[in-house]
């Protein structure tokens, strides 16, 4: 579990088949990384396997490679790096997996007086419908806020405050470039929760609107 506030980035490297290998030799986090630990890349949920001098190991299974945006990157590529949430610590952003939904795609990128916002496409339909107004999305493991999305979740919009832009990968992308996106794990647990058993427990005809939901517990 991870809180999409990325510690550092480092550099990636493909190492053999499947295999990554991470060059971050500022990053704080080398001081405490043991074997087996779990760290998020670029909002991918890798295993620690192997240190190595100022970075270390991982494996990327075919799945995760063909699911994410590891297995496309440039070789030196720049990833965002997190390790996992420990017990006790702060949550500042909110509760990330590491378990990529689908890929998104940058649109535009401009600078506010005190902001970036950017927009983002997304053309997986079952990844849109967690996107909701003021609602959180993991983009590339960051932890963000949905500033406005389109009616049918295939686009939005994000306000970035400068010091993330500048300690994350955003300050790389380019328009039409692809990011891993992870929706809210609330809004699929609400959603599980709906349609698990539904025909028993919602009675024929009874629409699933905003009357429905506040009267059962959900807003």
């Amino acid at each position: 579990m991870f809180t999409g506030l990325i510690q550092a980035l480092g550099r990636m490297y493909p190492v053999g088949r499947n295999q990554l290998r991470i060059h971050c030799p500022q990053a704080p986090i080398l001081a405490d990384l043991a074997l087996g630990d779990s760290i998020a890349v670029d909002g991918v949920c890798l295993t620690v396997e192997q240190q190595v001098p100022q970075g270390f190991l991982a494996t990327a299974s075919p799945e995760t490679l063909d699911r994410s945006t590891l297995g496309q990157q440039a070789e030196g590529s720049w990833v965002n790096l997190e390790a996992s949430l420990r017990v006790g610590s702060k949550i500042g952003g909110h509760f990330v997996t590491g378990h990529v939904d689908g890929w998104g795609y940058l649109d535009t990128a401009a600078e506010t007086g005190n902001a970036w916002e950017i927009s983002f496409s997304v053309p997986n339909p079952k990844l849109a419908r967690y996107l909701v107004p003021q609602g959180s999305i993991a983009v590339n493991g960051i932890s963000l806020t949905v500033a406005d999305c389109g009616d049918r979740g295939n686009w939005f919009r994000v306000a970035v405050i400068p010091v993330t832009y500048r300690e994350t990968t955003l300050q790389y992308l380019r328009p039409g470039q692809a990011v891993n996106l992870e929706g809210d794990i609330l809004g699929k647990y609400v959603e599980r929760f709906l349609h698990r058993d539904a025909s028993a427990a919602i009675p024929q005809g009874v629409a699933i609107d905003l009357d429905f939901l506040a009267d059962h517990g959900y807003l």
